[in-house]
């Protein structure tokens, strides 16, 4: 009697634990290093009809999170691939990667460019691990107010502004900055920058000073970012990987690569605006250009985007 109660005991546990999702088992599968490829210009949200893949907060959540709720996941390497972008998604992002990194240690690999903003969003990793001819660097911000009057001047356009408020013009492009209007900009410029030298003195344990000489929008090889102490190593992103295993204390860790999100012209159109994309296929049809197609949507957009951006 005794020995069947077992043997029913026995297959009631093998009946139960087959009806559990294999993720749920807390089976030990060893542990791994994730590696989250980050590619493209920082922006706030969606995808670029015209330049395709992008860097987005929400993206990078989303890859973070899953990292972060794997158990078996040690520790994480970011591969960043980025000239930068705009300033409000980089201190977003850089926000989530600070929060991370206080339960898994995160390494950024730096492939051929991490700049300015791809720089910002590396700052405060735990180590930073570039190759001799990365271009990183670029610490500063950029803010432009193209001034199209003169276009239009010549186009025979002439546009009748309305409004409230006594500044609420100067960022349409239509005509040249007043004295005091450059000083609202530069005073916002200023203050986006001395934002990014904090961010990097506090990740890189540099004084303020250290990093305003720095801090000249220059680009900086690999090498010559791990003499001043912008980067800690230089190597690819097997070096990058070996760091983030001594950093997690593990040993052989396996790895597990991320997948990219893969860009479709179904996201490229879901995220676009579609009141853009019917000027830009009118515009077609009145047999513009790519170029003048692009030059006309820029000018079109002309309110400011303060950006840590490298631009070449």
């Amino acid at each position: 009697m005794k020995k069947k109660a077992i043997i029913i005991s026995i297959v009631v546990l093998l009946l139960v634990a087959a009806t559990i999702p294999i993720g749920c088992l807390s089976v030990p599968v060893g542990d791994k290093i994730a590696v989250i490829p980050l590619s493209g210009a920082i922006t706030a949200e969606g995808t670029s009809l015209l330049f395709g893949a992008t860097i987005t907060p929400g993206l990078v959540k989303e890859q973070l999170y899953k990292a972060e709720k794997d158990m078996a996941v040690k520790a994480i390497v970011l591969r960043i691939e980025s000239p930068g972008g705009v300033v409000a998604p980089c201190q977003e992002i850089l926000e989530k990667i600070e929060k991370v990194k206080q339960t898994k240690p995160i390494v950024v690999s730096m492939g051929s460019q991490a700049a300015s903003g791809g720089y910002y969003i590396s700052a405060k990793a735990n180590k930073i691990v570039a190759l001799p001819g990365t271009l990183t660097g670029s610490i500063g911000v950029i803010s432009q107010i193209p001034n199209v009057k003169g276009l239009f001047d010549k186009l025979g356009i002439e546009m009748q502004t309305f409004k409230g408020g006594k500044y609420k013009d100067m960022y349409a492009g239509m005509r040249e900055l007043t004295p005091e209007e450059k000083e609202i900009m530069q005073r916002m410029t200023d203050e986006y920058y001395e934002q990014f030298v904090e961010v990097v003195a506090e990740g890189r344990g540099l004084s303020k000073e250290k990093v305003r000489s720095l801090a000249t929008g220059q680009l900086y090889t690999g090498s010559e970012a791990k003499e001043l102490g912008l980067v800690d190593e230089l190597g690819g992103l097997d070096v990058a990987i070996d760091l983030a295993a001594q950093l997690a204390s593990v040993e052989a860790p396996g790895v597990e690569y991320y997948e990219p999100k893969h860009v479709s012209l179904l996201d490229l159109l879901l995220g676009a605006d579609l009141g853009g994309l019917a000027n830009i296929v009118q515009m077609k049809l009145l047999g513009l250009s790519g170029l003048d197609i692009i030059l006309l949507e820029t000018l079109s957009h002309t309110y400011p985007q303060p950006q840590y951006l490298y631009q070449s």
